[in-house]
């Protein structure tokens, strides 16, 4: 190893978690801050527990939540189509029923 390139190692560091628990690890760093460890991660806890900085979840789930809202009042043509499906298939039960309901049409001669 080349001299004086290398950080110096520190054998008893006090690396401490948010949740309040810390163990002393060698380090190159003085001091450690984690936001999670194994007292507190979902894995090890089987909690869910949500770590969002961001509110990335809390803007996902408002949108899931919105869109169950609109999905219920669809407008257009996708709205007719599905009221239609659900009118047939309260009316026809099966193929030779379908072929009944239909009425035939007969060609005049004009």
């Amino acid at each position: 190893m080349k001299k004086d390139i290398h950080p110096t190692f520190h054998t008893k560091v006090m690396a401490t978690c948010s949740c309040g628990a810390s163990y002393e690890v060698g380090s190159t760093e003085d001091n450690i801050k984690v936001e999670l460890c194994s007292n507190c991660h979902p894995f090890y806890t089987g909690e869910q527990k949500i770590v969002d900085t961001a509110r990335r979840v809390e803007k996902f789930q408002a949108k899931t939540a919105k869109s169950k809202e609109v999905g219920a009042g669809k407008k257009g043509k996708t709205a007719k189509r599905a009221a239609k499906a659900v009118a047939r298939a309260a009316k026809v039960k099966t193929v030779k029923e379908e072929e009944e309901v239909k009425p035939v049409k007969k060609a005049t001669k004009k």
